[in-house]
């Protein structure tokens, strides 16, 4: 596969490097990687391995821009917001690099299509940002015997790896159990500075080349840990577990992960437009600044201050409680319900994003 004088040019600075150079490229260009997640991390990710020339590249996202995805996707601009992602995505890394392939996978990741979605690729990039994904993403690869690499940002935090590769350690060697989803905040609930996306993402897509072109010594069977506030990079060994049962096929990963949507009692915002307002008590648990940004009028009391102010919450009538996408508000009526006894508790079904 001889390269172009143009393509020469564009790849000139990578194939002047001695350990890399035109092998290298080709390499790449014969090379495909599925990316999980047009957000924070799949943004630097996307834009690094196309821009690198990896000849394939798959996206899997059906979300929409919001604004608060601005401070840390990349990819979006303001005039993107409510356009779909995974469009925008597919014009960005064609506008960058014509020479390669794009394919969309305009549909949630999930049990039903993952293994069908990754058996056509050599990698794949995690860039979801919870639990139920990751561990999906995990079992398939682990199924269709596909590397993957992961990536985790946490306030001013960060964690990469290289799982399931030439017989190294998996997702389920470093966490055999997922947290409760009262442990596990997304960045919606526990914020991320921008800037981790970016340093995380660029990581992913570094150990991403080493995987696809055999060079240096990647992540695996190593968890890379950052903490930027002190600027402190370091490694932990990750071991195989040999007490894991081996996985045979892909599971409800919302059940695994400890998320029972059937527990509660919810109410969509066209109901909930229709109850009487005088007979129903609307309690917001979100953040004092985003009450401040959006609210419905109702009483805030925000998740992590809710056992402080237990007696504001009304134990008769109806009392529905919201957040921003229903995570937040779920975790505080299970709380309220099983420590408290309260059984009055309606869930606002999407909560602010629904409106």
């Amino acid at each position: 596969m001889s390269f172009s004088k143009r393509e020469l040019l564009r790849y000139d600075r990578q194939i002047k490097i001695p350990e890399f150079g035109l092998k290298g490229q080709k390499k790449l260009r014969e090379s495909s990687v599925l990316i999980i997640g047009c957000g924070g991390l799949g943004s630097p990710v996307s834009m690094y391995l196309a821009a690198a020339g990896v000849g394939k590249i798959g996206l899997v996202e059906n979300d929409v821009v919001d604004e608060s995805n601005l401070q840390r996707q990349i990819l979006y601009t303001e005039e993107n917001v409510g356009k779909s992602k995974i469009d925008l995505t597919e014009k960005r890394l064609k506008s960058l690099n014509g020479n390669i392939i794009i394919e969309k996978f305009s549909r949630r990741f999930d049990s039903s299509n993952a293994l069908e979605i990754v058996e056509n690729y050599d990698l794949v990039i995690d860039g979801s940002d919870n639990f139920p994904t990751r561990y999906l993403v995990n079992d398939a690869c682990v199924l269709k015997n596909k590397p993957f690499v992961s990536g985790a940002i946490y306030r001013f935090e960060g964690q990469v790896s290289v799982f399931n590769y030439q017989g190294g350690p998996t997702y389920r060697d470093l966490f055999a159990s997922p947290p409760s989803e009262e442990m596990a905040p997304n960045c919606a609930t526990a914020g991320v500075l921008g800037m981790m996306a970016g340093i995380v993402g660029s990581l992913q897509a570094t150990e991403a080349i080493k995987v696809l072109t055999g060079l240096g010594e990647t992540l695996s069977g190593k968890l890379l840990l950052i903490d930027a506030l002190g600027m402190n990079f370091r490694k932990v060994k990750i071991f195989k577990n040999t007490d894991l049962a081996p996985v045979t096929e892909l599971i409800d990963y919302e059940a695994f992960c400890g998320i029972d949507h059937s527990v509660l009692e919810s109410i969509s915002f066209e109901k909930f437009k229709e109850l009487n307002p005088e007979k129903v008590q609307l309690v917001d648990v979100r953040e004092a600044n985003e009450y401040e940004l959006d609210n419905l009028g109702g009483e805030l009391i925000p998740l992590s201050e809710i056992e402080e102010h237990i007696p504001r919450i009304r134990r008769d009538g109806t009392v529905v409680i919201h957040c921003q996408s229903g995570m937040r508000s779920r975790q505080a009526i299970r709380l309220l319900k099983e420590k408290y006894g309260f059984d009055n508790l309606l869930n606002l079904e999407g909560g602010m994003n629904a409106v």
